[in-house]
Protein backbone atom coordinates (compact mmCIF):
# COMPACT_ATOMS: atom_id res chain seq x y z
CA UNK A 1 0.00 0.00 0.00
CA UNK A 2 1.43 3.38 -1.02
CA UNK A 3 1.77 5.82 1.85
CA UNK A 4 0.07 9.17 1.20
CA UNK A 5 2.54 11.97 0.72
CA UNK A 6 1.83 14.79 3.21
CA UNK A 7 0.60 18.07 1.78
CA UNK A 8 3.30 20.73 2.19
CA UNK A 9 0.73 23.01 3.80
CA UNK A 10 0.08 20.35 6.44
CA UNK A 11 3.68 20.85 7.59
CA UNK A 12 3.10 24.61 7.64
CA UNK A 13 0.03 24.11 9.83
CA UNK A 14 1.97 21.95 12.28
CA UNK A 15 4.91 24.35 12.43
CA UNK A 16 2.59 27.33 13.03
CA UNK A 17 0.62 25.55 15.78
CA UNK A 18 3.84 24.50 17.55
CA UNK A 19 2.35 21.41 19.26
CA UNK A 20 3.82 20.72 22.69
CA UNK A 21 4.85 24.36 23.24
CA UNK A 22 2.86 26.62 25.54
CA UNK A 23 2.00 30.06 24.12
CA UNK A 24 1.79 32.71 26.84
CA UNK A 25 0.15 36.11 26.54
CA UNK A 26 3.42 37.75 25.46
CA UNK A 27 3.92 35.32 22.58
CA UNK A 28 0.24 35.19 21.60
CA UNK A 29 0.33 38.03 19.06
CA UNK A 30 3.25 36.46 17.16
CA UNK A 31 1.53 33.06 17.32
CA UNK A 32 -1.73 34.43 15.89
CA UNK A 33 0.22 36.18 13.15
CA UNK A 34 1.91 32.88 12.24
CA UNK A 35 -1.33 30.86 12.00
CA UNK A 36 -2.99 33.70 10.06
CA UNK A 37 -0.13 33.55 7.55
CA UNK A 38 -0.78 29.84 6.96
CA UNK A 39 -4.52 30.42 6.60
CA UNK A 40 -3.73 33.06 3.98
CA UNK A 41 -2.01 30.35 1.93
CA UNK A 42 -5.03 28.02 2.13
CA UNK A 43 -7.98 30.32 1.38
CA UNK A 44 -6.94 31.11 -2.24
CA UNK A 45 -7.24 27.38 -3.00
CA UNK A 46 -11.03 27.65 -2.59
CA UNK A 47 -11.37 29.56 -5.86
CA UNK A 48 -8.81 27.52 -7.82
CA UNK A 49 -9.95 24.80 -10.24
CA UNK A 50 -9.92 21.61 -8.23
CA UNK A 51 -8.50 23.40 -5.19
CA UNK A 52 -11.63 23.37 -3.01
CA UNK A 53 -11.26 19.71 -2.02
CA UNK A 54 -7.67 20.32 -0.95
CA UNK A 55 -8.76 23.39 1.00
CA UNK A 56 -11.46 21.36 2.81
CA UNK A 57 -8.95 18.75 3.95
CA UNK A 58 -6.44 21.36 5.10
CA UNK A 59 -9.03 23.45 6.92
CA UNK A 60 -10.41 20.39 8.72
CA UNK A 61 -6.88 19.51 9.80
CA UNK A 62 -6.28 23.09 10.88
CA UNK A 63 -9.51 23.29 12.92
CA UNK A 64 -8.87 19.99 14.66
CA UNK A 65 -5.28 21.06 15.28
CA UNK A 66 -6.45 24.25 16.95
CA UNK A 67 -8.52 22.20 19.37
CA UNK A 68 -5.43 20.07 20.05
CA UNK A 69 -3.63 23.34 20.84
CA UNK A 70 -6.38 24.68 23.12
CA UNK A 71 -4.68 23.59 26.36
CA UNK A 72 -1.36 25.09 25.25
CA UNK A 73 -2.31 28.74 24.75
CA UNK A 74 -3.24 31.67 26.96
CA UNK A 75 -6.60 32.59 25.43
CA UNK A 76 -7.43 35.49 27.77
CA UNK A 77 -7.50 37.89 24.80
CA UNK A 78 -9.93 35.82 22.72
CA UNK A 79 -7.96 36.20 19.49
CA UNK A 80 -7.41 32.49 18.96
CA UNK A 81 -11.13 31.73 19.31
CA UNK A 82 -11.92 34.29 16.62
CA UNK A 83 -9.28 32.71 14.40
CA UNK A 84 -10.92 29.28 14.78
CA UNK A 85 -14.33 30.78 13.94
CA UNK A 86 -12.80 32.28 10.78
CA UNK A 87 -11.41 28.86 9.85
CA UNK A 88 -14.90 27.37 10.11
CA UNK A 89 -16.27 30.08 7.81
CA UNK A 90 -13.53 29.34 5.26
CA UNK A 91 -14.36 25.64 5.59
CA UNK A 92 -18.00 26.43 4.71
CA UNK A 93 -16.89 28.43 1.65
CA UNK A 94 -14.67 25.56 0.54
CA UNK A 95 -17.46 22.97 0.87
CA UNK A 96 -19.81 25.21 -1.11
CA UNK A 97 -17.18 25.66 -3.83
CA UNK A 98 -16.76 21.87 -3.96
CA UNK A 99 -20.54 21.33 -4.29
CA UNK A 100 -20.82 19.48 -0.97
CA UNK A 101 -24.21 18.64 0.53
CA UNK A 102 -25.33 21.71 2.55
CA UNK A 103 -27.27 19.50 4.96
CA UNK A 104 -24.08 17.62 5.81
CA UNK A 105 -22.24 20.93 6.21
CA UNK A 106 -24.81 22.22 8.69
CA UNK A 107 -24.99 18.88 10.50
CA UNK A 108 -21.22 18.87 10.97
CA UNK A 109 -21.28 22.51 12.08
CA UNK A 110 -23.88 21.81 14.76
CA UNK A 111 -21.90 18.81 15.94
CA UNK A 112 -18.87 21.03 16.55
CA UNK A 113 -21.04 23.60 18.36
CA UNK A 114 -22.52 20.90 20.59
CA UNK A 115 -19.14 19.37 21.49
CA UNK A 116 -17.17 22.60 21.84
CA UNK A 117 -15.40 22.60 25.22
CA UNK A 118 -13.40 25.79 24.64
CA UNK A 119 -15.95 28.34 23.43
CA UNK A 120 -14.43 28.60 19.95
CA UNK A 121 -17.85 27.96 18.39
CA UNK A 122 -19.78 30.55 20.37
CA UNK A 123 -22.22 32.19 17.93
CA UNK A 124 -20.67 30.17 15.09
CA UNK A 125 -24.10 29.51 13.56
CA UNK A 126 -24.70 33.30 13.30
CA UNK A 127 -21.25 33.78 11.78
CA UNK A 128 -22.07 31.03 9.27
CA UNK A 129 -25.12 32.96 8.06
CA UNK A 130 -22.82 35.55 6.48
CA UNK A 131 -21.06 32.98 4.25
CA UNK A 132 -23.72 30.36 3.52
CA UNK A 133 -25.32 30.33 0.07
CA UNK A 134 -29.06 29.88 -0.50
CA UNK A 135 -28.97 26.12 -0.14
CA UNK A 136 -26.89 26.39 3.01
CA UNK A 137 -29.24 28.97 4.50
CA UNK A 138 -32.22 26.69 3.88
CA UNK A 139 -30.42 23.82 5.60
CA UNK A 140 -29.43 26.01 8.53
CA UNK A 141 -32.97 27.39 8.82
CA UNK A 142 -34.43 23.87 9.02
CA UNK A 143 -31.95 22.81 11.67
CA UNK A 144 -32.43 26.00 13.71
CA UNK A 145 -36.23 25.59 13.64
CA UNK A 146 -35.96 21.95 14.69
CA UNK A 147 -33.61 22.89 17.53
CA UNK A 148 -35.87 25.74 18.68
CA UNK A 149 -38.97 23.50 18.64
CA UNK A 150 -37.16 20.70 20.50
CA UNK A 151 -36.16 22.96 23.41
CA UNK A 152 -38.16 25.05 25.84
CA UNK A 153 -38.36 28.82 25.40
CA UNK A 154 -36.26 29.45 28.49
CA UNK A 155 -33.35 27.32 27.30
CA UNK A 156 -30.15 28.61 25.73
CA UNK A 157 -30.56 26.27 22.74
CA UNK A 158 -33.98 27.74 21.94
CA UNK A 159 -32.86 31.35 22.35
CA UNK A 160 -29.73 30.79 20.26
CA UNK A 161 -31.75 29.13 17.50
CA UNK A 162 -34.17 32.06 17.40
CA UNK A 163 -31.21 34.44 17.04
CA UNK A 164 -29.89 32.32 14.16
CA UNK A 165 -33.29 32.48 12.43
CA UNK A 166 -33.33 36.26 12.89
CA UNK A 167 -29.87 36.52 11.32
CA UNK A 168 -31.09 34.48 8.33
CA UNK A 169 -34.10 36.77 7.85
CA UNK A 170 -31.84 39.82 8.02
CA UNK A 171 -29.54 38.40 5.35
CA UNK A 172 -32.53 37.75 3.11
CA UNK A 173 -34.00 41.17 3.90
CA UNK A 174 -37.25 39.49 4.92
CA UNK A 175 -38.79 41.92 7.41
CA UNK A 176 -42.16 40.14 7.35
CA UNK A 177 -40.64 36.80 8.40
CA UNK A 178 -38.52 38.53 11.06
CA UNK A 179 -41.59 40.25 12.53
CA UNK A 180 -43.63 37.05 12.43
CA UNK A 181 -40.86 35.26 14.33
CA UNK A 182 -40.88 37.94 17.05
CA UNK A 183 -44.68 37.74 17.29
CA UNK A 184 -44.52 33.97 17.55
CA UNK A 185 -42.06 34.28 20.41
CA UNK A 186 -44.10 37.11 21.97
CA UNK A 187 -40.80 38.89 22.33
CA UNK A 188 -39.95 42.14 20.58
CA UNK A 189 -36.92 44.15 21.76
CA UNK A 190 -35.49 47.51 20.65
CA UNK A 191 -32.72 45.66 18.79
CA UNK A 192 -35.39 43.86 16.78
CA UNK A 193 -37.06 47.16 15.90
CA UNK A 194 -33.71 48.51 14.74
CA UNK A 195 -33.22 45.53 12.40
CA UNK A 196 -36.77 45.82 11.09
CA UNK A 197 -36.26 49.53 10.43
CA UNK A 198 -33.01 48.89 8.58
CA UNK A 199 -34.62 46.20 6.42
CA UNK A 200 -37.52 48.51 5.65
CA UNK A 201 -35.11 51.25 4.60
CA UNK A 202 -33.29 48.92 2.22
CA UNK A 203 -36.62 48.19 0.55
CA UNK A 204 -37.36 51.95 0.47
CA UNK A 205 -40.32 51.57 2.83
CA UNK A 206 -39.38 54.71 4.70
CA UNK A 207 -42.65 55.21 6.60
CA UNK A 208 -42.47 51.60 7.83
CA UNK A 209 -38.90 52.24 8.95
CA UNK A 210 -39.99 55.27 10.97
CA UNK A 211 -42.78 53.26 12.59
CA UNK A 212 -40.31 50.61 13.72
CA UNK A 213 -37.85 53.19 15.04
CA UNK A 214 -40.53 54.92 17.10
CA UNK A 215 -41.74 51.59 18.44
CA UNK A 216 -38.17 50.69 19.43
CA UNK A 217 -37.71 54.02 21.22
CA UNK A 218 -40.92 53.44 23.17
CA UNK A 219 -39.69 49.98 24.20
CA UNK A 220 -36.37 51.49 25.36
CA UNK A 221 -38.27 53.64 27.86
CA UNK A 222 -40.07 50.69 29.42
CA UNK A 223 -37.12 48.80 30.89
CA UNK A 224 -33.39 48.03 30.68
CA UNK A 225 -32.72 45.72 27.76
CA UNK A 226 -29.05 44.90 28.36
CA UNK A 227 -27.65 43.29 25.19
CA UNK A 228 -30.95 43.80 23.34
CA UNK A 229 -30.90 47.56 23.52
CA UNK A 230 -30.44 49.58 20.30
CA UNK A 231 -28.21 52.63 20.58
CA UNK A 232 -28.62 53.54 16.88
CA UNK A 233 -32.36 54.17 17.05
CA UNK A 234 -32.16 57.95 17.69
CA UNK A 235 -29.66 58.43 14.85
CA UNK A 236 -31.74 56.25 12.58
CA UNK A 237 -34.85 58.28 13.37
CA UNK A 238 -33.15 61.52 12.38
CA UNK A 239 -31.81 60.03 9.16
CA UNK A 240 -35.31 58.87 8.26
CA UNK A 241 -36.86 62.23 9.11
CA UNK A 242 -34.34 63.97 6.86
CA UNK A 243 -35.11 61.57 4.02
CA UNK A 244 -38.78 62.41 4.47
CA UNK A 245 -37.96 66.10 4.16
CA UNK A 246 -38.74 66.75 7.83
CA UNK A 247 -35.50 68.61 8.56
CA UNK A 248 -36.94 70.63 11.44
CA UNK A 249 -38.16 67.48 13.17
CA UNK A 250 -34.72 65.89 12.73
CA UNK A 251 -33.07 68.96 14.27
CA UNK A 252 -35.56 69.02 17.15
CA UNK A 253 -34.80 65.36 17.84
CA UNK A 254 -31.04 66.01 17.84
CA UNK A 255 -31.48 68.97 20.21
CA UNK A 256 -33.63 66.90 22.54
CA UNK A 257 -30.95 64.18 22.71
CA UNK A 258 -28.20 66.74 23.27
CA UNK A 259 -30.06 68.42 26.13
CA UNK A 260 -30.70 65.05 27.73
CA UNK A 261 -27.06 63.88 27.48
CA UNK A 262 -24.61 66.58 26.34
CA UNK A 263 -21.46 65.00 24.90
CA UNK A 264 -19.14 65.15 21.91
CA UNK A 265 -21.31 62.61 20.11
CA UNK A 266 -24.67 64.32 20.67
CA UNK A 267 -23.04 67.68 19.82
CA UNK A 268 -21.71 66.36 16.50
CA UNK A 269 -25.14 64.95 15.72
CA UNK A 270 -26.74 68.30 16.53
CA UNK A 271 -24.32 70.15 14.24
CA UNK A 272 -24.98 67.63 11.47
CA UNK A 273 -28.67 68.57 11.39
CA UNK A 274 -28.28 72.29 12.13
CA UNK A 275 -28.71 74.47 9.00
CA UNK A 276 -25.37 75.81 7.75
CA UNK A 277 -26.29 79.44 8.33
CA UNK A 278 -27.42 78.75 11.90
CA UNK A 279 -24.59 76.55 13.18
CA UNK A 280 -22.91 79.30 15.19
CA UNK A 281 -26.22 80.01 16.91
CA UNK A 282 -26.75 76.32 17.67
CA UNK A 283 -23.16 76.06 18.90
CA UNK A 284 -23.83 78.81 21.44
CA UNK A 285 -27.07 77.11 22.51
CA UNK A 286 -25.14 73.89 23.00
CA UNK A 287 -22.55 75.63 25.18
CA UNK A 288 -25.30 77.22 27.26
CA UNK A 289 -26.84 73.79 27.88
CA UNK A 290 -23.51 72.15 28.68
CA UNK A 291 -23.86 72.71 32.42
CA UNK A 292 -26.09 69.65 32.69
CA UNK A 293 -23.29 67.36 31.52
CA UNK A 294 -20.83 65.58 33.79
CA UNK A 295 -17.38 67.14 34.19
CA UNK A 296 -15.62 64.73 31.84
CA UNK A 297 -18.15 65.31 29.04
CA UNK A 298 -17.91 69.08 29.45
CA UNK A 299 -14.13 69.06 29.22
CA UNK A 300 -14.11 66.67 26.24
CA UNK A 301 -16.58 68.83 24.31
CA UNK A 302 -14.77 72.08 25.03
CA UNK A 303 -11.49 70.56 23.88
CA UNK A 304 -13.20 69.32 20.73
CA UNK A 305 -14.66 72.77 19.98
CA UNK A 306 -11.48 74.63 21.14
CA UNK A 307 -13.38 76.80 23.58
CA UNK A 308 -10.23 77.40 25.62
CA UNK A 309 -11.43 80.37 27.70
CA UNK A 310 -14.56 78.56 28.83
CA UNK A 311 -12.54 75.42 29.51
CA UNK A 312 -10.03 77.42 31.57
CA UNK A 313 -12.80 78.86 33.74
CA UNK A 314 -14.18 75.37 34.39
CA UNK A 315 -10.74 74.03 35.36
CA UNK A 316 -10.13 76.99 37.67
CA UNK A 317 -13.46 76.43 39.46
CA UNK A 318 -13.01 72.68 39.82
CA UNK A 319 -11.32 71.18 42.86
CA UNK A 320 -8.08 69.28 42.49
CA UNK A 321 -9.76 66.15 43.86
CA UNK A 322 -12.38 66.23 41.10
CA UNK A 323 -9.66 66.63 38.45
CA UNK A 324 -7.61 63.78 39.91
CA UNK A 325 -10.65 61.52 39.53
CA UNK A 326 -10.78 62.14 35.76
CA UNK A 327 -9.18 59.87 33.19
CA UNK A 328 -5.93 60.90 31.51
CA UNK A 329 -7.86 60.54 28.23
CA UNK A 330 -9.80 63.63 29.32
CA UNK A 331 -7.20 65.70 31.20
CA UNK A 332 -4.21 65.20 28.91
CA UNK A 333 -5.76 66.71 25.72
CA UNK A 334 -7.19 69.53 27.84
CA UNK A 335 -3.80 70.36 29.37
CA UNK A 336 -2.12 70.23 25.96
CA UNK A 337 -4.70 72.56 24.45
CA UNK A 338 -4.50 75.07 27.30
CA UNK A 339 -0.70 75.20 27.62
CA UNK A 340 -0.06 78.28 25.47
CA UNK A 341 -3.13 80.44 25.98
CA UNK A 342 -4.02 79.45 29.56
CA UNK A 343 -0.85 78.05 31.24
CA UNK A 344 -2.11 78.17 34.85
CA UNK A 345 -5.24 76.02 34.30
CA UNK A 346 -3.00 73.74 32.24
CA UNK A 347 -0.61 73.52 35.20
CA UNK A 348 -3.51 72.60 37.48
CA UNK A 349 -4.35 69.72 35.15
CA UNK A 350 -0.70 68.62 34.99
CA UNK A 351 -0.59 68.46 38.80
CA UNK A 352 -3.85 66.49 38.88
CA UNK A 353 -2.48 63.97 36.35
CA UNK A 354 0.73 63.53 38.36
CA UNK A 355 -1.12 63.04 41.65
CA UNK A 356 -3.50 60.58 40.03
CA UNK A 357 -0.50 58.41 39.11
CA UNK A 358 1.10 58.77 42.54
CA UNK A 359 -2.08 58.05 44.49
CA UNK A 360 -2.71 54.96 42.38
CA UNK A 361 0.92 53.84 43.00
CA UNK A 362 1.44 53.20 39.29
CA UNK A 363 5.22 53.02 39.45
CA UNK A 364 5.70 52.35 35.75
CA UNK A 365 4.20 55.81 35.06
CA UNK A 366 6.34 57.75 37.55
CA UNK A 367 8.37 59.22 34.68
CA UNK A 368 5.12 60.60 33.22
CA UNK A 369 4.20 62.07 36.62
CA UNK A 370 7.57 63.82 36.77
CA UNK A 371 7.03 65.27 33.30
CA UNK A 372 3.61 66.54 34.39
CA UNK A 373 5.11 68.21 37.47
CA UNK A 374 7.94 69.68 35.43
CA UNK A 375 5.40 71.38 33.15
CA UNK A 376 3.45 72.64 36.17
CA UNK A 377 6.60 73.98 37.84
CA UNK A 378 7.62 75.93 34.71
CA UNK A 379 4.19 77.54 34.43
CA UNK A 380 4.00 78.47 38.12
CA UNK A 381 7.51 79.94 38.30
CA UNK A 382 7.01 81.87 35.08
CA UNK A 383 3.87 83.45 36.56
CA UNK A 384 5.70 84.39 39.76
CA UNK A 385 4.04 81.72 41.87
CA UNK A 386 7.16 80.22 43.44
CA UNK A 387 5.47 79.97 46.84
CA UNK A 388 2.59 77.98 45.35
CA UNK A 389 5.14 75.56 43.85
CA UNK A 390 7.00 75.25 47.17
CA UNK A 391 3.75 74.46 48.97
CA UNK A 392 2.94 71.78 46.41
CA UNK A 393 6.48 70.35 46.60
CA UNK A 394 6.23 70.08 50.40
CA UNK A 395 2.88 68.35 50.08
CA UNK A 396 4.30 65.84 47.59
CA UNK A 397 7.36 65.13 49.78
CA UNK A 398 5.14 64.52 52.79
CA UNK A 399 2.61 62.28 51.05
CA UNK A 400 4.88 60.35 48.67
CA UNK A 401 8.30 60.23 50.32
CA UNK A 402 8.24 56.42 50.47
CA UNK A 403 7.96 56.09 46.69
CA UNK A 404 11.69 55.68 46.07
CA UNK A 405 11.26 55.24 42.33
CA UNK A 406 9.71 58.69 42.18
CA UNK A 407 11.11 60.86 44.95
CA UNK A 408 14.74 60.99 43.79
CA UNK A 409 13.66 62.29 40.40
CA UNK A 410 11.28 64.71 42.07
CA UNK A 411 14.06 66.20 44.24
CA UNK A 412 16.14 66.82 41.13
CA UNK A 413 13.09 68.46 39.52
CA UNK A 414 12.48 70.63 42.59
CA UNK A 415 16.07 71.88 42.35
CA UNK A 416 15.66 72.70 38.67
CA UNK A 417 17.83 69.79 37.52
CA UNK A 418 16.90 67.04 35.02
CA UNK A 419 14.55 64.50 36.60
CA UNK A 420 17.00 61.62 35.99
CA UNK A 421 20.73 61.21 35.84
CA UNK A 422 22.02 61.36 32.26
CA UNK A 423 23.16 58.04 30.77
CA UNK A 424 26.76 57.32 29.85
CA UNK A 425 26.00 57.93 26.16
CA UNK A 426 24.31 61.26 26.96
CA UNK A 427 27.24 62.38 29.10
CA UNK A 428 29.70 61.37 26.39
CA UNK A 429 27.80 63.23 23.68
CA UNK A 430 27.63 66.33 25.85
CA UNK A 431 31.36 66.17 26.48
CA UNK A 432 32.05 65.75 22.76
CA UNK A 433 29.93 68.79 22.00
CA UNK A 434 31.96 70.77 24.49
CA UNK A 435 35.04 69.77 22.51
CA UNK A 436 36.89 68.05 25.32
CA UNK A 437 36.20 64.38 24.77
CA UNK A 438 38.24 63.14 21.79
CA UNK A 439 41.19 63.51 19.49
CA UNK A 440 39.39 66.17 17.49
CA UNK A 441 38.94 68.42 20.54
Amino acid sequence: MTKRRPDELERDIERALRPGTYVGHRERADFIEAVEAVKAKITPLILEDGGAARAIALLELFIAGCYEKAEEIDESGGGFGQFVSDLFCDWIRARQAAGADPNETVKSLYSWVKNDDYGYCNDLEKAAVAVLDRGGLRALERTARETADANGKDTYAHTQSIEVLKAIHVKRGDARAYHALCEGEEDLAPADCEKLAEMSLKRRKIEDALTWVERGLELEKKRTWSTRSAWRLPDLKREILKRLGRDEDALASAWEDYRRTPSIYSYEDLMKFAPKGERREWHQKALAALGDADLSSRIDLLVKTKEWDLLASIIESTSREELIALSHYTTEPAARGLTKAQPLPAAKLEVAMALRILEAKKSKYYDAALRNLEQARKALLKDGRAQEWETLATEIRTSHRRKSGFISGFERLAEGRPTREPSFAERARERWQKGTGGEGA
